[in-house]
């Protein structure tokens, strides 16, 4: 500690030092300071990658997320037994460790205003991100790579029937 005041050392008149000499010794935890500021948090990429997707998939007007060329990776990869769904598609994030930056591909539903979807895909994703992670978004690009049609089959569904 820092104290510039010995401890339990008496006045020059043989008193109790007060308050304002120094004598009143500050309560404090073990460890030096609140358990909360005790030691560091990193979050990784992918932490935040996946509640962004999450958050984006939740806006009215988004079909999906990633471009044509990973979707049909994707789907393939989610063929493949004992995978799992990647909610990572089609985005990407840095993160530092007070802020982060994130790019989104993605693709809309017909007929919907792209500039509404993407503001509101913004507006997800930023509060979904600064709330769970604590990090601040610096910035939400979205690039749109595609729009689905009515009576487009969809590629992820569709599988082939052998016999």
């Amino acid at each position: 500690m820092s104290d510039t005041a010995p401890r339990n050392q008496a006045a020059p008149s043989g008193r109790k030092p007060s308050a304002d000499e120094g004598g009143s010794t500050p309560v404090t935890k073990r460890g030096g300071g609140p358990p909360a500021s005790r030691g560091r948090t990193t979050i990784a990429d992918g932490v935040v990658e996946k509640i962004a997707g999450l958050a984006a998939r939740d806006v009215l007007g988004v079909h999906t997320l990633g471009s044509g060329l990973s979707r049909t990776f994707g789907a393939v990869r989610d063929r493949v037994p004992g995978s799992t769904k990647s909610v990572t598609r089609g985005v990407k994030a840095e993160v530092g460790e007070v802020q982060t930056a994130l790019d989104l591909e993605i693709v809309v539903d017909y007929g919907v205003s792209i500039t509404e979807v993407a503001a509101a895909v913004r507006e997800n994703v930023i509060a979904a991100v600064e709330r769970m992670t604590g990090l601040e978004v610096v910035e939400v690009n979205i690039a749109v790579s595609d729009v689905k049609l009515p009576d487009e089959e969809e590629d992820e569904e569709s599988e082939t029937r052998l016999q």
